[in-house]
C-alpha cells in the first residue's frame, strides 16, 4: 500500500509540474494558452485553490485542416493510469464527430480524422472519452471532456462582400477628400499566424485616387477635376491576406465614382448676335422665336435666367425661360407694323440663378448677346378708325335718314379700296342699311324706342384687291326718345276730404308717371285747369319734386250739400315738345272724427240722424213699409172701382176702341219695326175672362199676293193672331185691332180706306146675333146698316 501511494504522488508530480510533454507536439502558442489542469475546489485544505490529480494523459488536441493525406490523419492518443498495458482498459469516444470524423483504438487509446476538416465550416469539436473495464463492461473512471480544434490554413481569399461600389464627390474637390471606406471580410481565422490580415490597395483608378491600405477609405488624388472634362470614374480596388506578403490570396471590387456637378461655369451664348423674322401679323402674347445660352454645368447649376435689356425696340417684347429646354422664349408684347418699322435691335441677357461663392472670383455668371429682329410685311385687312362705333337717333326718324359712318383704311403698301356691308347674322330684322362705298348708315325702317331701345350689329370691311381679308367693328345704334306721352297721375285717381277739414289741409299727395323715357333731369309740373281756377273749393300745390298736394280752400264741407267734388288736375313734363294730360280727381266728402280719421263715406248716411240707435232706425224703416204698403192697398181699389165702372157703359162702342198709331216707312224701315208695339198694353186688364164668342171668319178687304221676300212678316202676323185668340186675357173682337203695317215701297200698298179703289163687298152680318149677349149691340149696328142698303136699293 505504502509503495503505491508513493508511485501515485510521483505520477502528480511529474505531470502538474510540467516534467512530461504531450504525446503529440503542439504549437507553442496554443500550449501556453490552454490550461492542462482542472482547477477545483477540495475541502479541508488551507489553500483557497488545490489541485486535484486528474486520471487522464491528455492536452487539448489540433487538426489540420484540409488535410489530403491517404491514411487517416493521427490527432491523439488517450491514457488512463489504471491502464496497465494488460488490455483490460476499453477506451470509449462519444460527442461531435465521434464516429463519423473521429475515431479511438478501444485498446491503445489512439484518435485519428478519418476526413478532410474545414475550419471555416466548424473550428472545434467537443469530444468525451471514458475507460471501461472490458470484463465488467463497468467505467474505470468517470467520463471526461476535451477538445479538438482545427487548425487554420490559408485557404480563403478576401471578399468584398457590399461590391461593386458607386460613390460620388463633388468636382473641383481639394486633394484627400474623402470617397468612399470599402471593406473586405477572410473567412480564415484571424487569431492564427496572417492568413485573414488583409491589405488595401488600388490596381485602377491612379493618379486620381488613393485607397488607405489599412482602412480601405478612398480619398481623391488629384486637385481640381472637372466634371465638365470628366465625369464617371471606375476604381479597380484589390484586398490581400497574408499582410500583403508574396503568396497571400487576393480579391479585388469595383467602385464606380461619379463627380457631381457645382455652379462653376458661367452660361455663354455661342453667338453674338441672333437674327429674327417676325410676320407683321403676329398675335400679341405670341413667341416669335428662341434663343439659348450654352451652360456646362447640370441641374440647377444650369438654370439660366434671360433678360432684355433697356434700349432700341425691347418695349416691344419680352422673354421668358422655357423650364424644359433652358432657352430664351421670345414674345411679343405690342402689335408690329411693317408701314410703321420695319427692324428692330436689342441686347438680351443671360445668368445663374444659382451662384456658388466659392468661384465668385472666375468673373460675372452671365452673358450678352444681341438680337435683331426683321419684320415681314404681311397683307393685312382693313382698320376701322375706332374699336365700337356708338350713333344715336331719334325714333319715328323718315327712313333713309342717315345716322352716322364708318370707316376703314388699307394700310399695306399700294392700299386698296374698301367695300362695306353689314353683317345679315347680326342684324337679322334690316332695321338699317350702309353704303358700300362711303360707309354712311341710314335707316330703312321706322324706329320705335317703345318696341325697341338700342341695337347692336355688325359691319365687315373687305379689300377690293383682296375679298378674303376683312375686319369687322361693332355699331352700338341707341334710339333716342321723342316725347309723345302727356304724364298721367300715378293712381290713386279718388281721395277723400273730411267734413271738418281745415283752409289749407294737403289732403292728398299725387305723382307723375310718363310712358316716355325720362331723361335724367326730368321735371314734371301740378296746376289747376283754368276753369276750375275760379272758387275753387281745392287747389294744387306743386313741391317742385315731381309732386303734388291736394289742398283744401274751404272751411268744412258738407255731404248734404254736395257728396263728390271733381278736380281737374293738369300736369306738363319738361321734355320737346312739351307735353300735358288733364287728369281729373275724384275727392269724397266722409265724416271723421277729431282726429281726422275717416268713419264713414256712404251715401245713405247723409240721411240719418246722428245718434240715432239701430233699434230706432229699425222701427222708422217698418213705419215707411207699413206706408207704402197703404198706398198701395189704395191704388188698387181705386183702379178696381174704375174698371167696374167702364164694362157698365156698354152702349158707347167708342169705349173699346183701340188705337194703334205706330207706322213705319215700309219696308226698308226695318230698324224701326216692333212688332210688340202693334199691341197696347192699356187694353190688357188682369184677371179678366173674354166675354164675346170667337166670330167666324170675316171677309177681309182683297189685297194683293204678298211676295215672297215677306213670307216672314206673314208667318209673324199668323203667330200673333192665334196667339191672340187662344188668349183668354186678350182685347174683345169687336174691338178694332190692326195687326199690319204700311208705308212707302210696300208691295201691298197703301191700306187705308181713304185711299182704297176696292169697294166693299156685300156681306151677311146675321150671324151676329148667334155670337150671344156680348155681340147684340154689334149685331143691331149691321142689322140696320144692312135694312138701310135695303131700303135705298129699293
Amino acid at each position: 500500500m505504502l509503495t503505491r501511494n508513493c508511485l501515485s504522488l510521483l505520477l502528480w508530480v511529474l505531470f502538474d509540474g510540467g516534467l512530461l510533454t504531450p504525446l503529440q507536439p503542439q504549437p507553442q502558442q496554443t500550449l501556453a494558452t490552454e490550461p492542462r489542469e482542472n482547477v477545483i475546489h477540495l475541502p479541508g485544505r488551507r489553500s483557497h485553490f488545490q489541485r486535484v490529480k486528474r486520471g487522464w494523459v491528455w492536452n487539448q488536441f489540433f487538426v489540420l485542416e484540409e488535410y489530403m493525406g491517404s491514411e487517416p490523419q493521427y490527432v491523439g492518443k488517450l491514457h488512463s493510469d489504471l491502464d496497465k498495458g494488460e488490455g483490460t482498459v476499453k477506451y470509449t469516444l462519444s460527442g461531435d464527430g465521434a464516429g463519423t470524423v473521429f475515431t479511438i483504438d478501444e485498446t491503445t487509446g489512439d484518435i485519428h480524422a478519418i476526413r478532410s476538416l474545414d475550419r471555416e465550416e466548424k473550428p472545434f469539436y467537443t469530444l468525451r472519452a471514458q475507460a471501461v473495464d472490458i470484463e465488467t463492461r463497468k467505467p474505470l473512471e468517470p467520463e471526461s471532456e476535451f477538445i479538438i480544434k482545427v487548425q487554420d490554413i490559408n485557404d480563403n481569399e478576401p471578399k468584398f462582400l457590399d461590391g461593386p461600389y458607386i460613390a460620388s464627390v463633388p468636382e473641383m474637390s481639394p486633394v484627400g477628400a474623402y470617397v468612399l471606406q470599402v471593406k473586405a471580410t477572410d473567412a480564415d481565422d484571424p487569431t492564427y499566424g496572417n492568413s485573414a490580415r488583409v491589405v488595401y490597395s488600388i490596381l485602377q483608378g491612379q493618379p486620381y485616387f488613393s485607397i488607405d491600405p489599412k482602412t480601405g477609405v478612398i480619398r481623391t488624388a488629384l486637385p481640381n477635376m472637372d466634371r465638365e472634362v470628366k465625369e464617371q470614374y471606375q476604381v479597380l480596388i484589390q484586398a490581400k491576406d497574408m499582410g500583403g506578403q508574396l503568396g497571400g490570396l487576393a480579391g479585388t471590387t469595383i467602385v464606380n465614382i461619379t463627380l457631381t456637378d457645382v455652379n462653376d461655369n458661367p452660361p455663354r451664348f455661342p453667338k453674338s448676335i441672333f437674327h429674327l423674322k417676325v410676320p407683321e401679323s403676329s398675335p400679341i402674347g405670341s413667341a416669335i422665336g428662341r434663343i439659348r445660352a450654352v451652360d456646362p454645368d447640370f441641374g440647377q447649376n444650369a438654370e439660366i435666367e434671360y433678360s432684355i435689356v433697356p434700349g432700341d425696340g425691347g418695349n416691344l417684347f419680352d422673354i421668358v425661360t422655357d423650364e424644359n429646354t433652358q432657352e430664351g422664349v421670345l414674345k411679343l408684347k405690342k402689335p408690329l407694323d411693317f408701314e410703321t418699322k420695319k427692324a428692330y435691335t436689342f441686347k438680351v441677357e443671360a445668368s445663374n440663378l444659382h451662384l456658388d461663392h466659392r468661384f465668385h472670383s472666375a468673373g460675372p455668371f452671365k452673358d450678352t448677346a444681341t438680337v435683331k429682329i426683321s419684320v415681314l410685311d404681311v397683307g393685312e385687312p382693313p382698320v376701322f378708325s375706332k374699336p365700337l362705333y356708338t350713333m344715336e337717333v331719334y325714333e319715328d326718324t323718315p327712313v333713309g335718314t342717315i345716322i352716322g359712318a364708318v370707316t376703314a383704311q388699307d394700310l399695306d403698301v399700294g392700299s386698296s379700296a374698301v367695300r362695306y356691308f353689314i353683317d345679315w347674322k347680326s342684324d337679322g330684322d334690316s332695321y338699317f342699311t350702309i353704303d358700300a362705298t362711303e360707309g354712311t348708315i341710314s335707316t330703312s325702317e321706322l324706329l320705335d324706342r317703345e318696341s325697341t331701345a338700342q341695337y347692336n350689329f355688325s359691319i365687315i370691311a373687305s379689300k377690293v384687291s383682296n375679298p378674303l381679308l376683312t375686319s369687322r367693328v361693332n355699331i352700338l345704334i341707341n334710339v333716342l326718345d321723342v316725347n309723345e306721352f302727356p304724364p298721367e297721375i300715378s293712381v290713386p285717381y279718388e281721395t277723400a276730404v273730411c267734413e271738418n277739414a281745415k283752409p289749407g289741409q294737403i289732403i292728398q299727395i299725387v305723382s307723375a308717371a310718363d310712358r316716355d323715357l325720362s331723361p335724367a333731369g326730368q321735371q314734371f309740373s301740378f296746376k289747376l285747369s283754368p276753369e276750375a281756377a275760379i272758387k275753387p273749393n281745392f287747389t294744387v300745390r306743386d313741391f317742385r319734386n315731381n309732386t303734388a298736394g291736394i289742398e283744401t280752400r274751404r272751411n268744412g264741407y258738407s255731404r248734404r250739400q254736395q257728396e263728390l267734388y271733381f278736380l281737374p288736375v293738369v300736369i306738363e313734363d319738361s321734355s320737346y315738345p312739351v307735353q300735358s294730360s288733364t287728369n281729373t280727381m275724384t275727392i269724397r266728402v266722409c265724416r271723421c272724427d277729431s282726429d281726422g280719421t275717416i268713419l264713414s263715406c256712404n251715401v245713405e248716411a247723409i240721411f240719418l240722424p246722428v245718434g240715432l240707435s239701430t233699434g230706432a232706425l229699425i222701427a222708422i224703416l217698418l213705419c215707411i213699409v207699413i206706408l207704402l204698403a197703404i198706398v198701395v192697398l189704395y191704388v188698387a181699389l181705386r183702379r178696381q172701382k174704375k174698371k167696374d165702372t167702364l164694362m157698365t157703359s156698354k152702349e158707347d162702342i167708342r169705349d173699346n176702341v183701340i188705337h194703334y198709331d205706330d207706322e213705319g216707312g215700309g219696308e226698308e224701315d226695318t230698324q224701326a219695326f216692333d212688332i210688340g208695339a202693334l199691341r197696347n198694353p192699356k187694353v190688357i186688364e188682369d184677371n179678366k175672362i173674354r166675354r164675346d164668342i170667337k166670330p167666324d171668319s170675316l171677309c177681309l178687304p182683297r189685297q194683293r199676293p204678298p211676295v215672297e221676300d215677306n213670307a216672314d212678316i206673314r208667318d209673324f202676323i199668323n203667330q200673333r193672331l192665334q196667339e191672340n185668340d187662344m188668349d183668354p186675357t186678350a182685347p174683345p173682337y169687336d174691338s178694332l185691332a190692326t195687326y199690319a203695317y204700311e208705308g212707302n215701297g210696300s208691295v201691298a200698298d197703301s191700306l187705308s180706306s181713304i185711299e182704297s179703289l176696292t169697294m166693299e163687298a156685300d156681306q151677311d152680318y146675321t150671324y151676329l146675333t148667334d155670337w150671344g149677349p156680348h155681340f147684340k149691340v154689334l149685331a143691331d149696328m149691321f142689322g140696320e146698316e144692312e135694312s138701310y142698303k135695303t131700303d135705298k136699293v129699293t
